[in-house]
């Protein structure tokens, strides 16, 4: 029986997934491609960043140059908690990537349908606090949090190929695990800009071990905090499930590595994968044994309206050294001769 076509799109992209991150060299049948897309990505970069308006407060674009999870929406919740303790009142915009607000820019509040501002921008406001904004045009998203008055310094939550957006500092989140791959553009590798891409940028931050991100880079890890219900809030550890099977969900960039966090502490964990920024329905998670279900907080934030009591969501913190936080600290530095250049203009 033929393979049905989404069982033919699936198996394509977890080919594609092999190739790119192993050790083999690009596919050569998609090498053209490559090229092509680097042509085009580079005339468009140039074109929008000539026509880049002035803000009037500083940015900090946080993103990455390669598909899939990196840890960068960890490390956006790490600056803005940082950035606060550090005397500055930040916000968020956000491409609100997997929603279809009603109208654009649109805020993002506590009770958000996730279907309408997209899963990350609402984990990143539940666990911050902080204003977020999302629109396809990161200006326009800017401008509103802008002319709101509550903040002094904006993060842009995956900006950095969003050239028209004008920014003070460019922070770039490598997988440290997974790197740059075969170190190709799309479609024959996994990267949106080249690797040379990286030593423009401000700082380097490292997701965890393995790559190595030049003298401008820094690092964190990723720690794990206690489970919650996604019905009460009870809270449990990681340590509760030891030894016992439990159901494991992941619509994130790279769920091997949550399933290997759970493997870890000593759970059997049933794998299940979804693709990235999944929207989850009922019967997706319908497994019919009663075992806990674990999930990423980036998931849970979809399932609430569904919960059932023996579903788990896992936070997961940036952790960063004393001396890298340092780094982080100085790099964020020049904002404050931005905001002196900005207020003179």
């Amino acid at each position: 029986m033929p393979c049905r076509p989404q069982a033919r799109v699936q198996a394509m992209k977890a080919w594609l997934q092999r190739r790119w991150y192993s050790q083999q060299s690009a596919p050569l049948l998609l090498t053209p491609l490559s090229r092509l897309y680097g042509a085009i990505t580079d005339a468009r970069r140039h074109r929008l960043e000539s026509a880049r308006v002035p803000l009037a407060l500083p940015v900090i674009v946080v993103g990455n140059i390669s598909l899939g999870g990196t840890g960068k929406t960890p490390f956006v919740i790490w600056l803005v908690e940082h950035l606060r303790d550090w005397g500055w009142r930040p916000g968020v915009i956000s491409r609100g990537y997997g929603g279809r607000a009603p109208q654009y820019p649109f805020r993002v509040e506590a009770g958000s349908d996730p279907a309408l501002v997209g899963d990350e921008p609402l984990l990143i406001a539940l666990r911050t606090g902080v204003p977020v904004v999302v629109d396809p045009d990161r200006v326009a998203a800017a401008r509103l949090l802008i002319a709101s008055g509550e903040v002094d310094v904006l993060i842009a939550d995956d900006g950095l190929q969003h050239y028209r957006l004008p920014r003070q500092l460019e922070f770039c989140v490598v997988d440290g695990a997974r790197g740059v791959g075969n170190g190709a553009l799309l479609p024959a590798g996994p990267l949106r800009e080249p690797p040379s891409r990286l030593s423009n940028v401000d700082l380097v931050v490292v997701n965890g071990a393995g790559f190595d991100g030049g003298p401008e880079s820094v690092r964190f890890d990723l720690r794990t905090g206690r489970l919650r219900s996604l019905v009460s809030g009870e809270p449990r550890t990681l340590a509760d499930f030891a030894g016992s099977a439990v159901h494991a969900i992941a619509g994130i960039g790279n769920p091997l590595r949550f399933f290997a966090s759970l493997e870890s502490a000593g759970l059997r964990v049933h794998r299940h994968a979804f693709d990235d920024h999944h929207r989850y329905r009922p019967q997706d998670l319908a497994f019919g044994d009663g075992l806990p279900v674990l999930m990423t907080e980036k998931d849970a934030v979809k399932c609430h309206a569904f919960a059932q009591g023996h579903w788990w969501a896992l936070p997961v913190s940036a952790e960063l050294s004393p001396a890298d936080e340092k780094r982080v600290r100085e790099s964020c530095s020049v904002l404050n001769a931005a905001n002196d250049q900005i207020n003179v203009i």
